[in-house]
């Protein structure tokens, strides 16, 4: 049977001392936080509500399409009612063109006349005219004896002429205008009908004052509706914040109750968040509990050994210290662990790890020989602290028990990076092979040692959801390690 133990600490200084080429120093560590210090607040910088920005932005852009569908179908609206009105000039002026003919004197007369009373009488708003240069206009009798529309004979309208006219005072005119030359004349005539705007105008007020009330109550019914679409839409949010202020109080130990599914991964996220948090919590209560429990029987030891003014005094106080210092060692080696598998993006390059510890333990046992093989580009899911310290241990123990010769295989498989450190050495038997991993276990006295060595690399690797496992060398005939590690994507 084969003993088998370590100096962890002793193996990470050398570590350091033989760094990999280029390589700096590793950073100290921190110290711990003075308990008198006040606890440090975090203060969050408030950019604004939520609510009120999606309702700012729903406001504006229901204001926006408002106001251009509103201007869109007022024009729609006002061309199609200006278009009514403007066809019945225009039939009104076919009818004219129709009945339009020369009389014996070359003026111009019609042979039937408008049936619209309008026509007949004075000052109605409605009106004809037709004008020939060389000749006196021939009028409605409804623009009496002292009104004439302007005509402007410098251009020429062989089509359907419309334009708006404010000529006669108090009475805003749609206009038609034609030029014509009637058979058996040489004259070129101007029919003119003219008709007042008050009816359209009118028509046009009643729609835009319909228009704006409506789409004022549309605007305020879709401002309402957003609101309470952000109120509604935000309400899962202020339930968490509800939740977690329950956790605070002790109430609840995680954030219960249904959420929609746009919120339940950020839920099931913090969820994840305070459970890692309690973990992280429980351990440390755990360690510091085991740390006190492990010390306090070498220091009653101690006490007891001076109080009865033992002669060993001495040999006793130091023998103590050093099984102390083991405990502190292993325990601290275990919080750096913890503290560090908290960065979520942790990723360290296997082989590099692997060839600086060769170096260093290739200086502390120049006979034994190691080699490596394997996957050179793995990457596994562990800080590089810790993946050199729990690495050297493994390689260390090879090259200290082992016979001479110590081979590393480094492989990817099932999202795990797998470590194999083979030697040729004596072994352990099956049945020792689960206990040699408790604290302080040692097969083999007679060479130096802590006894704490794998109990660290299998806290560690279990820290980062990692194995630890003792198998049979098939290539050395020694032990085989195998370690799993996380790979990291």
């Amino acid at each position: 049977m084969r003993p088998l133990g370590t100096s962890f600490g002793r193996l990470a200084r050398k570590l350091r001392r033989f760094p990999e080429p280029g390589a700096g120093e590793s950073p100290a560590e921190s110290a711990p936080p003075d308990p008198a210090d006040p606890p440090a607040r975090a203060y969050v910088r408030v950019t604004g509500s939520v609510s009120r920005r999606m309702l700012v932005i729903a406001t504006a852009w229901i204001m926006l399409l408002l106001l251009v569908g509103g201007f869109t179908l007022d024009r729609v609206v006002t061309n199609a009612l200006t278009r009514g009105f403007d066809d019945q000039l225009e039939y009104l002026m076919k009818k004219m063109l129709l009945y339009a003919n020369v009389g014996p004197d070359g003026e111009v007369m019609l042979e039937n006349a408008f049936a619209d009373q309008r026509f007949l009488e004075p000052y109605s708003g409605a009106y004809w005219q037709v004008t020939g240069k060389g000749y006196p206009p021939f009028t409605s009798q409804s623009l009496w004896l002292d009104l004439k529309l302007k005509a402007d004979h410098r251009h020429s309208d062989m089509k359907p002429h419309f334009y708006d006219s404010d000529e006669f005072k108090d009475d805003h005119l749609r206009v038609i205008e034609q030029d014509v030359r009637l058979p058996r004349s040489p004259v070129l005539w101007r029919f003119q009908i003219a008709q007042s705007r008050a009816e359209l105008d009118q028509q046009i007020a009643e729609f835009r004052q319909t228009l704006i009330w409506s789409f004022v109550a549309l605007g305020v019914g879709l401002v309402a509706m957003a609101a309470l679409q952000a109120w509604y839409g935000l309400r899962p949010l202020r339930k968490v914040r509800s939740e977690i202020a329950r956790l605070r109080a002790g109430k609840a130990k995680h954030i219960e109750g249904a959420m929609p599914a746009d919120v339940a991964p950020m839920v099931e996220e913090l969820n994840a968040l305070i459970t890692h948090n309690d973990r992280q919590a429980e351990e440390a209560r755990r360690h510091a509990g085991n740390l006190a429990h492990a010390i306090k029987t070498p220091l009653s030891v101690i006490m007891n050994a001076a109080a009865a003014g033992q002669d060993d005094l001495p040999d006793t106080v130091i023998r103590e210290a050093r099984t102390m210092r083991r405990q502190m060692d292993h325990h601290l080696a275990r919080a750096r662990a913890v503290g560090r598998r908290g960065t979520a993006h942790s990723r360290a390059p296997v082989w590099p790890s692997i060839e600086a510890v060769e170096r260093a333990v290739a200086r502390l046992y120049p006979a034994v020989r190691i080699d490596i093989d394997g996957d050179k580009e793995a990457m596994a899911h562990i800080e590089k602290q810790d993946l050199d310290e729990i690495v050297g241990n493994l390689v260390e123990n090879a090259a200290k028990y082992g016979g001479g010769s110590v081979f590393v295989t480094v492989k990817r498989q099932a999202g795990f990076v797998e470590i194999m450190v083979e030697d040729d050495g004596r072994g352990i038997p099956e049945a020792d092979r689960n206990r040699i991993f408790d604290r302080g276990v040692r097969l083999d006295t007679g060479k130096p040692g802590t006894g704490l060595g794998l109990a660290i690399v299998r806290d560690v690797a279990e820290i980062y959801d990692g194995t630890v496992g003792l198998e049979e060398s098939e290539d050395l005939g020694g032990l085989m390690v195998r370690l799993r590690l996380p790979a990291a994507n």
